[in-house]
C-alpha cells in the first residue's frame, strides 16, 4: 500500500468530506504518518475509517474523531495543552504541530513507551509524556489553555475544570461505558463554565480514581 496516497484519500474523504474546515488541522493530518502509530501487523488498516487496536484493549481513534476534537479546541498555536490518554501517541503528534506545548498522560506504561519512541522518531520535541492516573490531570503544569480527553468519562472530573485556564476549552466524551456525548467546556471565569454537546461518540472507558473502575 502506498501510505501517502492512502493518507491523502483519508483527508479528502474522512476529514474534508465530513466537514472538517480548519486548514491547519487538515494540513497537519495530511503530513503526519498515521501508520507509524499502529502495530506493524495492522498498518494496512491505518487509514481506514474506523478505530484500530493498538494493544492493551486500547484503540487509535478514527481520523475524523481526531480531527474533530482538535478542531474543537480552536487552537491559535501558542497554547499549552493537556491530553489525557496518550494511547498510540497520534493525537499528541497532531497537537504538537498546532500548539506550543503538549502534556500527555497515559496510564499503561507499555503504550507510553511505544508512543514516546514514535514521537521521538518524528521529532515531536514539545510533547511531555508521563505514566499516571490521567483522571487527575497534571496539576504541577496547570493551568492549560486546552484539555483533550481521549476516553469516555462517567462525569467530568473536577480536576479538569480546575486545571483549565480562563478562556480555555475542555473536550471530553461523557456518558456510559458504551456510548457518550462529546462535550466542550469553556471556562468563562474563575467559577463560571459553559458546556456544549458537540456530537454522539463512542470511546474506550476513562479508567482512574475520578473515572471508571478498571476491574
Amino acid at each position: 500500500m502506498d501510505m501517502s496516497i492512502a493518507r491523502r484519500r483519508m483527508v479528502e474523504k474522512q476529514l474534508i468530506g465530513r466537514g472538517i474546515t480548519d486548514a491547519k488541522v487538515i494540513e497537519v493530518m495530511s503530513r503526519i504518518p498515521r501508520h507509524l502509530f499502529i502495530p506493524e501487523a495492522l498498518r494496512d488498516q491505518a487509514y481506514g475509517d474506523y478505530p484500530v487496536p493498538i494493544g492493551e484493549k486500547q484503540t487509535i481513534s478514527q481520523a475524523f474523531t481526531v480531527a474533530f476534537m482538535t478542531q474543537s479546541l480552536e487552537l491559535d498555536g501558542d497554547e499549552k495543552i493537556l491530553e489525557v490518554g496518550t494511547g498510540s501517541g497520534y493525537q499528541a503528534a497532531v497537537l504538537s504541530q498546532l500548539a506550543d506545548k503538549v502534556y500527555t498522560v497515559e496510564r499503561i506504561a507499555s503504550l507510553a513507551r511505544q508512543a514516546r519512541r514514535v514521537l521521538d522518531q518524528l521529532a515531536c520535541r514539545n510533547v511531555n509524556l508521563k505514566v499516571s492516573d490521567g483522571t487527575l490531570g497534571w496539576e504541577n503544569e496547570a493551568p492549560f489553555d486546552g484539555i483533550l480527553v481521549t476516553a469516555g468519562a462517567p462525569a467530568i472530573p473536577d480536576e479538569y475544570r480546575c486545571q483549565l485556564s480562563i478562556g480555555g476549552r475542555l473536550i471530553i466524551p461523557v456518558g456510559g461505558r458504551e456510548q457518550q456525548d462529546m462535550i466542550r467546556v469553556t471556562r468563562l471565569s474563575e467559577s463560571d463554565y459553559r458546556e456544549e454537546k458537540l456530537l454522539d461518540c463512542r470511546f474506550v472507558p476513562l479508567i482512574g480514581s475520578q473515572g471508571w473502575d478498571g476491574r
